[in-house]
């Protein structure tokens, strides 16, 4: 019984955060509206905006939700539940409860300047492993801060 309990608390094993394709850290997602979302999660990604994998982790390392997405086909597992989409845009807005950038995103993890539309990317400290982006239009205004594993 207490191996079943210690398994129980056992967090997912994770991705190394080593190559360039991957990353792993923590995010936070807030939305400036009157019921202030927020979102915030542990996470793995790997590949690119056209195919990969995102895993969401709570602060006790349970698995919260798992994107994955190839081209024209995106599939949300959550909660013993799996919806799929076209757009992986849609689905992260599901997820997170906004829309975000994924391509400019995957620049910004990079430490490249990316333009997308209605958001600004602060990078001043990409090399640190800290990505601050603020979406200004279309409100309501969100902030979406991402810090990596080192």
């Amino acid at each position: 019984m207490a191996l079943l309990v210690l398994a129980g608390c056992a967090q997912p094993s994770r991705l190394p955060a080593s190559t360039q394709d991957t990353w792993s850290g923590r995010l936070a997602l807030q939305v400036e509206d009157p019921s202030a979302q927020s979102f915030s999660a542990s996470f793995d990604l790997r590949g690119s905006p056209e195919t990969g994998e995102l895993s969401l982790y709570s602060p006790f390392g349970s698995m919260l939700a798992r994107l994955t997405w190839a081209r024209d086909m995106a599939r949300l597992e959550q909660d013993g539940a799996v919806r799929q989409s076209p757009s992986l845009e849609d689905l992260l807005q599901e997820l997170t409860g906004s829309r975000l950038p994924v391509a400019a995103l995957f620049d910004w993890l990079q430490g490249r300047a990316a333009a997308a539309e209605g958001w600004h990317a602060d990078l001043g400290a990409a090399s640190q492993g800290r990505v601050v982006a603020q979406r200004l239009q279309p409100l309501p205004r969100a902030t979406l801060r991402i810090v990596l594993d080192r």
